[in-house]
């Protein structure tokens, strides 16, 4: 072998090492509550689109969506009779899913979450005002609920701390969260006391999430669309509120929402209806989304004291329950459950503005949004 060859397959290896680094896999996942199925896309960053892959049956009316921590099981929840949670293994070199089993639950869930060390999946039921605790076995496959608690009413979201000691939950109803602390041996939970703390009255709170750093939890009200602060002892698993920003301008002309099952029939007067949140990786920007003006809500986040201070407001997908940000932060991916497109957006770095990038077609009543990158 000459060193002209040699030299020139060297340089070939070179190259394609380069393209496989570059060409790191997002997968993105929405379930699609009114046809039982979920939608995949390929996220190409690079170009700024989705491409979609496939329509993967679930066998009911799916809506909450969980990632495995390993980013290798997707958990979907029928909340259709019998409620249960359906787990897929997820083929990192083309986004496919495929069904390896179910597990019952003891009520339809509006929420699923798992917990650090994947081997817990935690639900909270809105309808039947309870929580309950499901196992994964090593395959990751969630086997039926074996713990059901009691809770306030309408309990909205279930998650985990960051590491894994506390687990919390809304009670939309009471203007509430739980606090547990979290036996990852046996998975039981046991009331921290204070068992609960309080909200803004009338906030009816809903999603929240933990700032990336784990410092502080973040708390978005259906009925105010506003976010209160906490801040998370990770001693005492305590939470504490810190202050409370909105996120819905006068200028949207909407009044405090309501449950829907609480709006008298024929009263059609615009209300807010807050759904999700998410902030990105660094912890820099957090977003909600509001269903009845239909746009999402971006808020500047202050590191060392979480404060948030709102910053604008962007029109999206008709009746956005869902969105989520990919991993890298600059992709936002938002679900609307009157639209039959997704809408791809970028996130700007510097400012946290949304710029509408791309869009693909969707099925009926998508709601739930989960992204995962493999590098």
């Amino acid at each position: 072998m000459t060193r002209t060859t040699l030299a020139a397959l060297t340089a070939g290896f070179c190259l394609t090492l380069h393209g496989v680094a570059a060409q790191a896999a997002t997968y993105v996942y929405v379930s699609n509550a009114g046809d039982g199925v979920i939608s995949s896309y390929s996220l190409d960053r690079d170009r700024g689109a989705l491409e979609p892959l496939a329509k993967t049956p679930t066998g009911g009316e799916v809506m909450p969506l969980a990632l495995s921590p390993d980013h290798l099981h997707l958990y979907a929840t029928l909340r259709n009779e019998p409620p249960q949670v359906v787990s897929f293994r997820l083929d990192p070199t083309n986004g496919e899913l495929s069904r390896q089993g179910a597990g019952s639950l003891p009520a339809s869930m509006a929420n699923v979450d798992v917990d650090p060390s994947g081997r817990y999946l935690f639900a909270a039921s809105y309808s039947d005002d309870l929580l309950s605790v499901s196992p994964v076995d090593a395959r990751g496959v969630v086997g039926d609920a074996q713990a059901t608690l009691p809770t306030g009413q309408r309990a909205h979201a279930m998650h985990a701390s960051p590491d894994g000691r506390f687990a919390y939950a809304t009670n939309l109803g009471e203007d509430q969260l739980v606090q547990y602390r979290f036996d990852g041996a046996s998975g039981k939970l046991s009331p921290l006391s204070p068992a609960a703390v309080s909200t803004p009255s009338q906030t009816g709170p809903r999603h929240f999430v933990f700032s990336p750093d784990g410092r502080f939890v973040y708390v978005l009200g259906e009925f105010s669309g506003a976010v209160t602060t906490y801040a998370y002892d990770e001693q005492s698993g305590q939470l504490t509120a810190l202050g409370t920003a909105t996120g819905v301008p006068a200028s949207s002309k909407l009044i405090r929402g309501m449950a829907r099952e609480d709006i008298p029939a024929g009263d059609d007067t615009p209300r807010i209806w807050a759904a999700d949140i998410h902030t990105t990786p660094d912890g820099r920007f957090v977003y909600i989304s509001e269903r009845t003006r239909s746009r999402i809500s971006a808020f500047e986040a202050d590191p060392d004291s979480g404060k948030l201070t709102f910053l604008r407001t962007t029109e999206v997908e008709k009746q956005p329950r869902g969105f989520n940000i990919d991993p890298s932060g600059r992709f936002m991916v938002v679900s609307g459950q009157l639209d039959d497109e997704v809408g791809l957006y970028r996130i700007a770095p510097q400012t946290g503005e949304l710029t509408r990038v791309d869009e693909a077609p969707t099925g009926k009543n998508a709601n739930w949004v989960e992204i995962v990158t493999f590098d």
